[in-house]
């Protein structure tokens, strides 16, 4: 079994605690790995090893010192992209496909962006009528806190640790603790390219226990989380009134909307890859679909069947679309939304049991992808962000109604529409309530364009000069 250990000021190192959780493996139910059940004094430690970094080699790393490791880093997840892609699946229970595939090679992606990001941006100068002008000065916070979920680990890690680090801040990241093994193994990736010691921490651990005392330390000058909506909430709440930065990346309950004159091949094609990819536990899914009535029917019905032949087995086997939930208490939450979704009044067209897979799959943590019909759009089951496998589906008559539907839930984040009228899709995007929305595609991603959400789904945009700005504070100089 491995064993995985806190990495602090440049050592592996146990937590102080002595005490340890465990890592299970969502396909099998049984323990992949130990992990550190850290306290507030590993936290401790970390944070000062980060600032004893900034004080040290690390704050007077140049920006293109920076940017080269950055791309060394890239170079060396890539050079071990199967050993990554096999932890990731082991961790959370996704397809290997799908590690191999979006998880490993966005988070080289991310580091390379961001080692170019910082080498071309620039800042500004300001020439004044007198013959005085200024210029403004970009520098690192210092010690950021970078929280991250299990559904993308190594992805949203990345997505991170990579601005951070490329701007010349210190880390301390703490990763979920179900799904460990990858953050372990950056942490070593760093410590083997010649990131100086303390540039980057980890601290394993649980939430209260770890996330809580990083947030509200007073040397953490900023904080960057990615997770649900409540725990974001307790996020903000620790972090408001030690005036940190921070920035929140929540929940969702995007829509799909799907107009009469869509390319129905291509709107079912997405609208199944939004619901149902990586099990629906992405928070950019498309988990509620609306489909104009003249085609709602036919269209359903096309839908289940694509549904039903989705590829459900071992996240090991290459030919898995569709694996496990990440844990036995997120596979019994999303049963009880199931449950709730009958007694709301819908219809289970599809899925909402546990598949019977032997073996070693036996003791696995999945169902079945879930497509409900029959649904009032403002039930709890069309409204909630359920994080799994489930769809909702929902006719509408008028570009009105689908604009009330889709805008009529607490969260903001991302919506694809489908339709062939240009028109259309300028106004009807221009009027969703969410951070981005996409028009004939799913999840194509610009690493420069602005990401985050509105209402409950955050706080704050990451991606191209929207991180290098949050992981910095600039300064006006003026000379006359």
């Amino acid at each position: 079994m491995k064993v995985l250990t806190n990495h602090i000021g440049g050592e592996a190192v146990p937590p102080s605690t002595n005490a340890w959780l465990d890592d299970h493996d969502p396909a099998t139910g049984q323990v992949a790995a130990r992990v550190p059940r850290s306290g507030e004094a590993d936290v401790n430690a970390a944070v000062a090893a980060a600032r004893a970094s900034l004080a040290g080699p690390w704050g007077g790393w140049s920006t293109a010192e920076r940017a080269d490791l950055m791309d060394e880093v890239a170079d060396r997840i890539e050079q071990r992209l199967e050993d990554f892609a096999h932890a990731e699946t082991e961790d959370t229970g996704k397809p290997l496909h799908t590690s191999k595939t979006l998880d490993i090679p966005r988070s080289v992606a991310n580091f390379r962006f961001f080692a170019g990001a910082v080498r071309h941006s620039e800042t500004a100068f300001h020439e004044m009528a007198n013959g005085a002008f200024n210029y403004t000065l970009r520098r690192p916070l210092g010690v950021v806190a970078l929280i991250t979920p299990w559904n993308l680990p190594l992805y949203l890690l990345s997505w991170k640790v990579a601005p951070a680090m490329a701007t010349g801040n210190a880390v301390v990241a703490k990763p979920s603790e179900l799904t460990p093994q990858t953050a372990s193994m950056l942490a070593e990736v760093l410590a083997e390219v010649g990131a100086p010691a303390g540039s980057f921490n980890l601290v394993h651990g649980n939430g209260p226990e770890v996330g809580g005392p990083l947030v509200s330390h007073r040397d953490v000058a900023g904080v960057s989380f990615t997770g649900g909506t409540a725990t974001g909430a307790l996020v903000a709440a620790a972090a408001a009134p030690k005036f940190k930065k921070l920035s929140l990346e929540l929940g969702g309950k995007n829509p799909t909307l799907v107009f009469a004159d869509a390319d129905r091949e291509a709107a079912l094609n997405g609208a199944v890859r939004a619901g149902f990819t990586n099990t629906g536990q992405i928070c950019l899914c498309g988990s509620r679909l609306l489909v104009e009535r003249s085609i709602h029917d036919d269209f359903v019905d096309e839908l289940v069947a694509r549904v039903e032949a989705l590829p459900q087995g071992d996240p090991m086997d290459e030919a898995t679309r569709v694996g496990a939930l990440v844990s036995e208490a997120h596979r019994d939450k999303v049963e009880g939304y199931v449950r709730l979704a009958r007694e709301e009044g819908g219809t289970i067209r599809c899925g909402g049991v546990r598949p019977r897979l032997g073996g070693r799959l036996e003791g696995g943590w999945f169902l079945r992808p879930t497509v409900v019909t029959g649904l009032a759009p403002a039930c709890r089951t069309a409204t909630e962000e359920i994080f799994g496998p489930v769809v909702t589906v929902h006719p509408f008559d008028t570009e009105e109604e689908a604009l009330a539907i889709a805008n009529g839930v607490r969260y903001g984040l991302s919506a694809s529409l489908w339709t062939q009228n240009l028109a259309r899709a300028h106004r009807v995007a221009a009027a969703l309530e969410v951070g981005m929305v996409w028009v004939n595609t799913w999840l194509m991603r610009d690493l420069r364009v602005p990401f985050g959400g509105l209402k409950d789904s955050g706080v704050g945009r990451e991606g191209g000069k929207y991180s290098l700005s949050f992981y910095t504070d600039d300064k006006n100089v003026c000379i006359s």
